[in-house]
């Protein structure tokens, strides 16, 4: 790790903003839905044995948790100049520069920066799963999974196979039905979605999932603000593509000797959230006006909890703004180009695995609070800018919210 001085002049000569590079994951689950403009002949970049790539994590100092991940894989790298070999770790930079990057509200309340956001582009529905709860997370030392969806139109020139997302159970179903369900993982096709309830997802619109809530996430590339976790289980053992999974998948994140516990592994979902009869009262988000002015506007699209929020920021064509924020912020081009502070800033049409990109940013608290100037250089497209904060940016509540401890 550099000397302190290193890092103050590499935001200094980013004016209070940080480039990030492209970090890209593979699973070895699923199809690709190939729409994170990754050039299809990258798609297994890690190699054929660690699966597709078909995730992008921004602004993350979360490692992945899958079996055969790399020292790093996950983690995100902040460019130091325009040679992609010249990086530096975002988590580096966090831990050198503390309040002066991120604020000292996080700083006092976490120590350190405690989300991330990614996009994760799967072709098939993804199967029904959970975060353990808070206190299933306490008694194993990890941190919960809080999640928010939204689905980018700029990122979905095709929903996939499947387009519905499952949430929890029906309100008649009861605990013990789910029970018998599970006690089957390993003898038959436990078909545990008959015991759910889906949504058609709507573009421009998301849902907010709080950790201890089962879900089947549908078949969109999905943008999604969380919590710095990667812990989960798989309630579901044969999913609708035909993958099948174990029963170590389903036990996973437990004390030991609980893993033939069924109760146990109940007990890691908040069952009166699962079951909630208004749940899309509840947990449904669309677009809430954040500021408007003359050639740009504003909308929440991630909000009403305690954990992660987001902006949707569009700038019309020709047009330069300075968009001040209560709070430092992660960013994605998601459409357009034009100058995002300091720097050049474009959506990529095609990428290559390795090479370097323009759409990704992060923004300090400082620089956020004082403004950052960004300029529409198109005369026609607009240019859209996905924003990701931690709960200290004042996120407005929901009506009806769930999301608050």
């Amino acid at each position: 790790m550099a000397e302190r001085k290193f890092y103050e002049d590499l935001l200094a000569k980013g004016e209070g903003v940080l480039r990030l590079t492209p970090t890209w994951v593979p699973r070895p689950f699923n199809r690709p839905g190939k729409r994170l403009r990754l050039h299809q002949d990258d798609l297994y970049g890690f190699g054929m044995k660690r699966g597709a790539i078909v995730e992008r994590w921004l602004s993350s100092i979360t490692k992945v948790e899958t079996e055969g991940g790399g020292e790093h894989e996950g983690m995100s790298f902040v460019n130091v100049d325009d040679n992609p070999d010249h990086t530096v770790l975002f988590l580096d930079v966090i831990e050198a520069l503390g309040a002066d990057l991120i604020g000292q509200a996080l700083i006092d309340k976490y120590g350190t920066w405690p989300m991330y956001s990614k996009l994760y582009d799967y072709n098939e529905p993804l199967f029904h799963h959970v975060h353990h709860g808070e206190e299933a997370c306490a008694k194993v030392g990890v941190a919960p999974k809080h999640e928010h969806y939204f689905f980018p139109r700029q990122y979905n020139n095709h929903l996939g196979t499947r387009p519905t997302t499952f949430f929890g159970f029906d309100p008649s179903v009861t605990k013990e039905e789910v029970k018998a369900r599970l006690a089957m993982h390993e003898q038959a096709d436990t078909r545990i979605l008959e015991l759910s309830r889906a949504f058609q997802v709507q573009l421009g619109t998301g849902w907010f999932t709080p950790a201890g809530v089962v879900h089947a996430p549908g078949s969109l590339c999905t943008y999604e603000p969380q919590w710095n976790s990667d812990v989960m289980a798989m309630w579901e053992n044969v999913v609708g593509s035909g993958e099948v999974f174990g029963y170590d998948q389903l036990c996973g994140y437990l004390p030991p000797g609980k893993e033939r516990d069924l109760d146990a592994i109940m007990d890691v979902a908040d069952w009166e959230m699962n079951t909630l009869p208004n749940y899309r009262e509840t947990f449904f988000r669309p677009p809430l006006p954040a500021d408007s002015g003359d050639g740009y506007k504003q909308d929440w699209i991630c909000y009403g909890n305690d954990f992660v929020a987001a902006k949707e920021l569009t700038v019309q064509p020709g047009r330069t703004v300075t968009i001040q924020d209560a709070a430092a912020y992660g960013c994605l081009v998601a459409e357009g180009h034009g100058k995002l502070g300091a720097f050049d800033c474009e959506s990529p049409t095609l990428i290559r695995f390795g090479q370097m990109t323009a759409d990704e940013f992060f923004v300090s608290n400082a620089k956020a609070k004082s403004g950052v100037v960004v300029q529409n250089l198109s005369k026609y497209e607009p240019l859209v800018i996905l924003k990701h904060f931690g709960p200290d940016c004042g996120m407005p509540a929901a009506k009806n919210s769930a999301g608050s401890r």
